[in-house]
């Protein structure tokens, strides 16, 4: 489908849904962010639904100014994943063995390496600029910067909610290991302390919704902001990369006998800000639960823990500010998932999957999402599809 044009304040508001299906505290929201006199454009993805802060599936440039709460919490999260050279032939009946050495190598929930992880000792991790990057934590919030022993143990940790590793087998046959994860507790704690600051701003104080409150450009906030924010963006990616690698190498000993090979990692933030220029004009692009689709570039649009995900190449679409979906949406919120399926229920939806299967992931559900054929269907003018994958290993936190 094409976009539908929704009336907003300043800018319209450029969707890729019906309208009609999109819940009223999500329209609310994007009504509310379209107010803003920084605002450019608004573009909103299939996957749409009430967020915390801002709509998760929204693409909001401005010029000037970015919104921390709309950034979200979890700064710089986003997905990775490799095509190895397994075939699903290669892959025992029984995969709870290959789960219990990827829940092994990779911590999850909170739990965070006993010691930092030696990047020089990681699978395919390049370990140029790594004592660039920690030296640079010397110039974050000062409010944050006990955090930092904690920070280096949980490089290379997954997270809970809806952060994931996967093994995934494409309709081809070939296998490929995918995860979802982002700047886990120092990103939380930069993003909270900056929110903080923004809503105490005096040009804050009339907006209709907190949660919208801005930094500007050329103020000590601003510049305070962006580079904490951009630094949070790294360490999610450097996060990811360990975690991949950690991925690659149990995975490597689990098949020693094949002799795994891996090609090129694709990897994207969806949660993130993006200095862009669109129409003549500089601007600051927040993905809000969304990835960037350039042409040509590769993107991934996860599903669920029972449903699949795909590979995608975007199309480069300027009206969505080369943007797309960053996974299915969720459908009802986490309590609700909760009051309205059982762990049997998550059985059956699981069912083929080496999974959790306990109440303590009952609100990540498949039932709770959206149809990730029908998301990926109303975005066909933003991405094109390169691969469909199914999950048959799933680990969470």
């Amino acid at each position: 489908m094409s976009y539908v044009e929704v009336p907003g304040a300043q800018v319209p508001i450029r969707m890729w849904a019906d309208p009609s299906t999109v819940e009223d505290a999500a329209m609310q929201q994007l009504r509310n962010v379209s107010t803003l006199p920084w605002i450019k454009g608004l573009a909103v993805m299939p996957d749409v639904h009430y967020g915390k802060g801002a709509t998760v599936g929204s693409v909001i440039a401005m010029h000037g100014a970015v919104c921390p709460a709309a950034v979200g919490v979890d700064i710089g999260c986003g997905m990775s994943a490799v095509k190895t050279s397994l075939t699903a032939n290669d892959l025992p009946g029984d995969l709870s063995r290959l789960r219990s050495r990827i829940e092994r190598a990779i911590p999850v929930g909170r739990g965070m390496h006993d010691d930092p992880v030696d990047p020089g000792r990681v699978r395919g991790l390049p370990t140029g600029g790594w004592d660039d990057f920690w030296a640079r934590f010397d110039g974050i919030a000062e409010a944050v910067k006990f955090r930092q022993g904690r920070a280096l143990k949980q490089m290379g940790t997954l997270g809970s909610g809806n952060h994931f590793v996967e093994v995934c087998i494409d309709s081809a046959g070939a296998v490929w290991l995918m995860l979802h994860s982002g700047s886990r507790n120092i990103g939380k704690e930069l993003a909270d302390h900056h929110i903080g600051i923004a809503q105490k701003l005096a040009h804050n104080q009339g907006l209709v919704d907190r949660d919208l409150a801005v930094f500007i450009a050329d103020t000590p906030q601003m510049g305070a902001y962006r580079n904490d924010l951009f630094w949070a963006q790294e360490y999610a990616k450097h996060n990811r990369a360990i975690m991949m690698g950690l991925l690659q190498d149990a995975v490597s000993k689990e098949f020693k006998k094949a002799r795994v090979a891996f090609e090129p990692v694709i990897s994207c933030h969806h949660n993130y800000v993006a200095e862009e220029r669109y129409e003549g004009m500089d601007l600051l692009v927040t993905r809000k639960g969304a990835i960037r689709a350039g042409s040509g570039e590769f993107g991934i649009i996860p599903g669920s823990m029972g449903t699949g995900s795909y590979i995608v190449k975007g199309l480069g679409n300027e009206k969505a500010f080369n943007s797309a979906s960053h996974g299915a949406g969720r459908k009802m919120s986490r309590n609700a998932a909760k009051r309205r399926f059982s762990t049997q229920d998550l059985e059956e939806q699981t069912r083929g999957v080496e999974c959790r299967k306990d109440s303590g992931v009952v609100d990540e559900i498949p039932g709770a999402y959206k149809s990730i054929e029908q998301v990926i269907g109303q975005q066909s003018d933003l991405v094109e599809v390169v691969a469909k994958l199914k999950q048959v290993v799933c680990v969470k936190g």
